[in-house]
């Protein structure tokens, strides 16, 4: 139940296709085999349709009950050529979901660069005084969403190294590269608390390396008896969080009720509810309010760990004046390995620190309007129809987002041909490839059908929509775009319908003979609702 973390630097590169010129086609279709699963497949009996074709094969898929009265923006494409093999209803603008990361990740990869890191800086305009520093300390963010307590640890011994051992002024933490508007447009209310949505803020904590940027995690075990309060842990340990632990350990074999909650406008989370004894511990990730004040609260304990002393107690929101002197300094990981959590894992919190670097760059303003500006821009150079899309976050978390099937599979058409191609298309999820890391928000989608280690894409989910954006080959070695967006169904999920598209597809030679259509499976009962990607549902192995 509970998911493994991951480290950036351990993930495991996927091979990635090498560069070529428009035209080219791939001739050998890639390798799927290496999980036994895969052996088992084969094409489902009965599917002679009357209508041999691609189209026809994919109209009997759309035909699923569970898409009536629901909407379908569907296109195919060769990759190679351009040439679209089958469109339903490709221009109808739908809510994309979180296949608005494939705008946000591309622009951000053409607008910033691969080797783009973000830097935050420890500074100061005071003067030294053998092992005191007279003035303010300034904690300059720049943005980086992946910078851990143990990050901020570092720059404290760093600091320490200088000889500092007392400043007379104050921390004072600069979150000024960004605005101040902490959540997107239009993002539920009722998510305040998950971490899915936290708030935006160019100074910030991620909790491990999944980097979830704004959040804590909250670990609840059972007390060593019935009627004890459980065990509560706070990772990383941090004042700028109050937990109120009313939660009560019963009886082994008693109902789990245990939930996490930080109330509204402030930085308390509230334990509460019955855990079993016996019981596994309990993790969540909760958002911070104001991550500024958070991540100052983290550089603060490890200034005192490291045996530097500040007078005052820390301020935010101000910007550190010119010419101040650069103290300590630590770099990001470079744009193209942060691709592989953001991508892989969906990560919401990435696309919107993106969204609003790119503005900062492109226009010296950090702010969603600049971002989603410049990213505009970028797609329209790519051939996007722009004024057919809409698009008010990075993430896609906003139900007012719409694009339709045919400029995303567009902008997959136009990526192929970019210097940077190889490392967008590596952070792609895989279907069916078990390694968190690889697989992604796919890990467990397609498996034991000849998309398997084959099909790549871009998933998203919010309730009532659910999209699929990617890459597959087919029996004859040709690469196919795909781009499948559904709408306004009533299902608890239509995740299914979109793999068996792709696995059509995967199993078929679409330039040749007959194309046999792969009947969707029916939902699971113990299957995700489409309303969260399970990247999102931690607690989840989907």
């Amino acid at each position: 139940m509970r998911r493994p973390l991951i480290r950036t630097d351990r993930l495991i590169r996927t091979d990635r296709p090498a560069r070529r010129p428009r035209g080219a086609r791939r001739l050998v279709r890639p390798l799927v085999l290496g999980l036994a699963c895969m052996l088992t497949w084969s094409a489902p009996a009965g599917a002679g349709p009357s209508d041999t074709g691609l189209k026809g094969a994919i109209d009997r898929i759309l035909a699923d009950a569970r898409m009536d009265g629901a909407a379908a923006s569907v296109v195919i494409a060769d990759a190679a050529t351009g040439e679209r093999l089958y469109r339903r209803d490709g221009g109808d603008r739908l809510m994309p979901a979180s296949n608005t990361k494939l705008a946000t990740s591309a622009a951000a990869m053409a607008l910033l660069g691969p080797g783009y890191r973000f830097r935050t800086d420890v500074l100061s305009t005071g003067r030294r005084h053998g092992s005191t520093l007279r003035g303010d300390l300034f904690l300059r963010g720049g943005g980086d969403p992946t910078t851990l307590a143990s990050d901020y640890d570092r720059l404290a011994a760093d600091l320490a190294a200088t000889g500092i051992r007392r400043v007379s002024g104050r921390l004072v933490a600069d979150d000024t590269r960004f605005d101040t508007q902490r959540l997107g447009r239009a993002w539920a209310a009722d998510n305040e608390s998950s971490y899915y949505s936290a708030q935006i803020s160019a100074l910030t904590v991620a909790p491990d390396t999944d980097y979830d940027s704004g959040t804590v995690i909250v670990e609840a075990a059972p007390g060593a008896e019935a009627g004890d309060r459980p065990q509560v842990r706070l990772t990383p340990p941090t004042r700028y969080v109050r937990l109120d632990v009313r939660g009560t350990t019963v009886p082994a074999g008693g109902a789990d009720t245990l939930a996490v909650e930080r109330q509204h406008g402030t930085n308390t989370i509230t334990v509460s509810g019955d855990i079993p004894l016996g019981a596994s511990a309990a993790k969540e990730w909760v958002t911070t309010w104001e991550p500024t004040g958070y991540a100052a609260a983290v550089f603060s304990d490890a200034l005192a760990r490291h045996g530097v002393h500040v007078s005052g107690s820390p301020r935010t929101g101000r910007a550190t004046p010119p010419g101040a002197t650069l103290l300590a300094s630590h770099d990001s990981m470079p744009l193209r390995e942060l691709m592989l959590p953001f991508m892989k894992l969906s990560n919401n919190m990435h696309a919107e620190t993106l969204t609003k670097t790119i503005g900062h760059e492109t226009s010296g303003r950090g702010t969603w309007a600049a971002g989603l500006t410049a990213i505009g821009g970028y797609l329209a150079k790519e051939g996007v129809q722009t004024s057919t899309v809409r698009q008010l976050d990075g993430s896609g978390l906003t139900r007012m987002n719409l694009f339709p099937a045919e400029q995303l599979a567009t902008l997959l058409l136009s990526v192929r041909d970019a210097p940077w191609y190889a490392d967008w298309y590596a952070s792609l999820p895989v279907a069916c490839n078990p390694d968190r890391a690889i697989g992604g928000t796919l890990r467990s989608r397609m498996c034991a059908t000849p998309a398997a280690l084959n099909a790549r894409g871009k998933t998203g989910s919010l309730t009532g929509a659910s999209a699929l954006s990617g890459y597959v080959t087919d029996t004859g070695g040709r690469e196919l775009v795909y781009s499948v967006v559904l709408n306004n169904y009533l299902a608890s999920s239509v995740k299914s319908i979109e793999d068996a598209i792709v696995v059509t597809l995967a199993g078929s030679d679409t330039g040749a003979g007959p194309v046999r259509a792969v009947p969707p499976k029916a939902a699971r009962t113990d299957e995700l609702p489409s309303g969260l990607e399970c990247s999102w549902q931690k607690p989840k192995s989907c």
